[in-house]
């Protein structure tokens, strides 16, 4: 995962799931559509923030879930630290 302030109100989310590691384009939109609605439940401490989601390895939901939104908090607090130093 990668974040970076965006300077609008609104977060938004980049998503890069290869052919790769899901081969099947109904398995990619799936998985897409998985970080788009966790994402979207996790907004309001999101606000002004890019976050881009690479997906490396394969696995199930569950493990999907507990590591996009570890690395979703991971990114939150890197950027928010750097953007205090800042200022």
């Amino acid at each position: 995962m990668l974040a970076a302030p965006n300077g609008l109100d609104i977060p938004r989310l980049g998503m890069i799931v290869p052919k790769k590691v899901i081969r099947t384009a109904v398995g990619r939109n799936r998985v897409k559509r998985l970080l788009r609605e966790w994402f979207r439940q996790d907004q309001g401490g999101n606000a002004g923030l890019d976050v881009i989601a690479r997906l490396k390895a394969r696995g199930n939901e569950s493990v999907l879930k507990l590591d996009f939104l570890a690395g979703l908090g991971t990114c939150k607090t890197c950027v928010l630290s750097r953007t205090s130093t800042l200022t």
